[in-house]
């Protein structure tokens, strides 16, 4: 068989495996008429007027992009502004922006970690850092979600010097909060690093919305902390904060950080913007969490299939995958956007659909979604 047959015969197989277990991802172009419940802009800053213009001025005063790396000459005077102002309100000494939240991950435990290093993950983290743990080839164990005896279980049986524990904040198909007291208590015990990717409590949790480690929590209990700009920001990028000695490191080993463009100033200018307005206008996240009461309250009263989240994501677990599918297109042909989250994102039996909620929501949104999931609901009986 010629070389590009076989490789041809690869990618065909394993396109059938995926389709025969209802596995296979369909990118659809967003619909702006649809009501978005699917994607993280949880207080809806990406179509803010304020940051949209903060990010054209941006672009029209450093250019459209940043022209190199940053420790060529792509690092611009906003970026300084943007990493002092992400320490400051994460009460961190410094911090350093990566393009992604996934590079960012990539990037620290790459630099962090090699085959003598101990890494310790919540059962449910993100994909980004379990794929930053094999690339690091260090020795990685996963403990049992959210359960600080299993970890300190496991960190007793570890004789590696440089041990690191790794969480997501809020989980990101879930919706539920890291004990973040109980893994500072349980890496201090054990002289491990704590590690917190807080991409989905930032902005959103804690005095000011700094996350749900915040101010309370600093270097010496925490670490390194990682922050997306993605989401509750509403713009892009991602950065890690905490002491000089840490972001230095970052800078010089880091190798997602070292070897690709550094981010657009217009992002940056964005950014800034909107992390003013998050700290100065709390109505955003007060509108938020009086959405995510409500249509809790609501749910429950409907019987349907929901969580335990107290943030903006709602996971409603409906089992299978054809399930699913179903009432994602349902909810499609209503007019509504909703992910349908499906193996191998989540484990088997265990397909839901991820509602978000956004403070750019209105409660005639939330009560259609919740009238079109009461006849998805009822259809099943």
């Amino acid at each position: 068989m010629p070389v590009s047959e076989a490789w041809h015969q690869r990618l065909a197989n394993a396109r059938a495996v995926r389709q025969h277990a209802q596995q296979w991802r369909t990118r659809r172009t967003r619909q702006p008429h649809l009501v978005n419940f699917a994607d993280n802009d949880y207080l809806g800053l990406a179509t803010d007027p304020r940051v949209q213009a903060a990010q054209a001025e941006g672009a029209r005063r450093f250019g459209a992009g940043a022209g190199a790396s940053h420790l060529v000459n792509g690092h611009h005077a906003i970026h300084d502004a943007l990493e002092d102002a992400l320490a400051a309100w994460t009460g961190r000494e410094r911090a350093v922006l990566f393009s992604t939240g996934y590079m960012a991950n990539l990037g620290v435990l790459q630099a962090l970690a090699d085959t003598h290093t101990a890494i310790f993950h919540d059962r449910l983290n993100h994909a980004s850092l379990l794929d930053g743990s094999a690339l690091s080839g260090a020795r990685s164990r996963r403990y049992h979600h959210n359960d600080s005896d299993d970890l300190s279980r496991l960190l007793a049986r570890s004789r590696c010097t440089h041990k690191l524990v790794v969480s997501d904040g809020v989980f990101s198909m879930d919706g539920d909060v890291a004990d973040i007291e109980a893994l500072v208590r349980v890496s201090q015990q054990h002289a491990a690093w704590l590690m917190i990717d807080d991409a989905h409590g930032l902005g959103l949790i804690g005095n000011n919305g700094s996350g749900c480690v915040g101010t309370r929590w600093g270097s010496d209990q925490v670490p390194i902390l990682v922050g997306t700009l993605g989401k509750a920001l509403g713009t892009a990028g991602a950065f890690v904060a905490g002491d000089a000695q840490l972001i230095d490191h970052l800078t010089q080993f880091a190798r997602s950080y070292i070897y690709t463009t550094a981010q657009p100033p217009g992002v940056s200018a964005a950014t800034l913007e909107a992390l003013a307005i998050v700290q100065r206008e709390p109505e955003h996240r007060l509108r938020l969490a009086r959405h995510i009461d409500y249509f809790r309250e609501e749910a429950l009263r409907l019987n349907l299939p929901l969580g335990e989240s107290r943030t903006p994501i709602q996971p409603l677990y409906l089992g299978g995958e054809s399930r699913v599918l179903q009432w994602a297109e349902q909810l499609y042909q209503a007019g509504i956007d909703v992910g349908a989250i499906r193996p191998p994102t989540v484990p088997r039996a265990e397909s839901r659909l991820r509602i978000t909620l956004s403070a750019r929501h209105s409660r005639s949104d939330i009560d259609r979604l919740l009238e079109t999931l009461a006849a998805c609901h009822l259809e099943a009986l």
